[in-house]
């Protein structure tokens, strides 16, 4: 059984009460905070395993809180919230978020995202392969790091752990789908606009760098990346 710690981060005093219950019966150990101030400092002072972030906090909401969780800190971030548009979805992820679950939802559902994002966590940490490099680009997984022209180029977790797999298979054309499972987890519950999310972001990052590369779009199949001679 796991033994990690998990920091629940909500305002709802019984919603944290009843995944508290989930996760100790589970065997994580769990703190709970329901202030967005709160959570920056109690993160700071417990180093859990994972976060589960609401968004809507007194003190900082949890955007707030996640990017500065993201600062100095690559552990993972699942937000929690009845916010359920794709533009709230698509912040959350692009802030670092690695998963987004809307309320309400079953508890049953929390603790097997919980379980895939700390598996895909753990086997990203095991990467026989630690740094891949290209032309003014290099991707090292192991300090999650991304540099462009030779300088550090602040990335959130999931858009490095993207561009890391497809550059440790260049020219490989890889589905959404396929993506999402070998990059997220097999059960992550997300949709497809989750990578697009995420390519976008990188593309921003890669605007101009070189000719001698590129993170390219197969149209209607996916994305690879491609390399030229």
């Amino acid at each position: 059984m796991a033994n990690e710690k998990i920091m629940i981060v909500d305002d709802d005093i019984n919603i944290c009460e009843l995944i508290r219950l989930y996760l100790e019966k589970e065997k994580y150990t769990t703190v709970i905070v329901n202030d967005g101030l709160e959570a920056v400092q109690t993160f700071n002072e417990v180093n859990p395993d994972l976060v589960l972030l609401d968004i809507m906090l007194p003190g900082l909401d949890g955007w707030q809180v996640c990017r500065k969780i993201r600062n100095n800190s690559n552990v993972p971030i699942i937000m929690l919230s009845a916010k359920s548009e794709t533009f709230d979805k698509c912040l959350g992820l692009e802030l670092g978020a690695d998963d987004y679950i809307s309320k309400p939802f079953e508890t049953k559902e929390v603790l097997a995202r919980i379980k895939a994002v700390l598996r895909r966590s753990a086997s990203v940490m095991t990467e026989q392969v630690n740094e891949v490099h290209y032309d003014k680009l290099s991707i090292n997984i192991t300090n999650y790091e991304l540099k462009v022209n030779g300088v550090v180029v602040d990335t959130p977790p999931k858009e490095l752990e993207l561009i890391f797999h497809l550059a440790s298979n260049p020219n490989r054309v890889f589905t959404r789908d396929q993506l999402l499972d070998e990059v997220w987890g097999f059960d992550y519950y997300g949709d497809s606009r989750t990578v697009d999310v995420h390519v976008k972001r990188l593309r921003e990052k890669f605007e101009g760098v070189s000719d001698k590369w590129e993170l390219k779009t197969v149209w209607s199949v996916g994305y690879k990346f491609e390399t030229k001679d």
